[in-house]
C-alpha cells in the first residue's frame, strides 16, 4: 500500500507540475441535443500533441465516434451539424485505415459503460493549441464530438458514425 500511495503521490506531483508549465490550455463543456450541459473536457498541450480528457454523462451504453470538428459551434438544435466536418487542415482523407489517412481531427471511438459516462484520455499528435497548420483555434475555433455509432475508420468523409450526440465548442482556459 505504501509503494502505492507514494507511486500516486508522485503521479499527482508530475500532473501539477505539468500543468503549471502550460499556460496553453482549453476546455469544452459538452451539450446534448436538448441543450442540457452532460460532461465536460481539458485540452493540454504536451511534447508529444494535444492531450484531451473528457468526461460525457447520459449516452447509450456502446462504442462511439469521438472527433474533432472544424467549427466551434454546437446548435443543438440543428443536430449539431454547425460544428462542421471532421478538423482536417492538412486535407487528409477520413480514418486510420485510409492510405492518405487519418484527418487531425480522428480520434480511436470511446466506449460508454452501462452507467451511461464517457470518460476518455485521448493524445492526438495531429494537433496544436499554440499555432501551425492543425491549430485548434482558428477563425471560426472547434468543436469535440460524440456520435451515435462507433467510426469505421475509413469510409469518407466522416466514418459512417451516425448522429452527433454531444458537441462542446473548444475554448481557451
Amino acid at each position: 500500500m505504501r509503494r502505492l500511495s507514494a507511486g500516486l503521490a508522485l503521479c499527482c506531483l508530475v500532473t501539477v507540475s505539468a500543468s503549471a508549465a502550460s499556460p496553453e490550455g482549453m476546455q469544452a463543456t459538452f451539450v446534448d441535443a436538448n441543450g442540457k450541459n452532460v460532461g465536460d473536457a481539458t485540452l493540454a498541450q504536451t511534447p508529444h500533441g494535444v492531450l484531451i480528457t473528457a468526461r460525457i454523462s447520459g449516452l447509450p451504453p456502446g462504442e462511439h465516434g469521438f472527433h474533432l470538428h472544424e467549427t466551434g459551434r454546437c446548435d443543438a438544435a440543428g443536430g449539431f451539424e454547425s460544428a462542421g466536418g471532421h478538423y482536417a487542415p492538412r486535407g487528409k482523407a477520413h480514418g486510420f485505415k485510409a492510405e492518405d489517412g487519418p484527418h487531425a481531427g480522428d480520434m480511436p471511438n470511446q466506449f460508454v459503460g452501462s452507467d451511461g459516462w464517457l470518460r476518455a484520455h485521448v493524445l492526438n499528435a495531429r494537433v496544436s493549441i499554440g499555432g501551425g497548420a492543425a491549430a485548434l483555434l482558428d477563425a471560426d475555433g472547434s468543436a469535440l464530438v460524440v456520435h451515435a455509432g462507433a467510426d469505421d475508420y475509413g469510409s469518407q468523409p466522416s466514418g459512417k458514425a451516425g448522429k452527433r450526440l454531444a458537441c462542446a465548442v473548444i475554448r481557451r482556459s
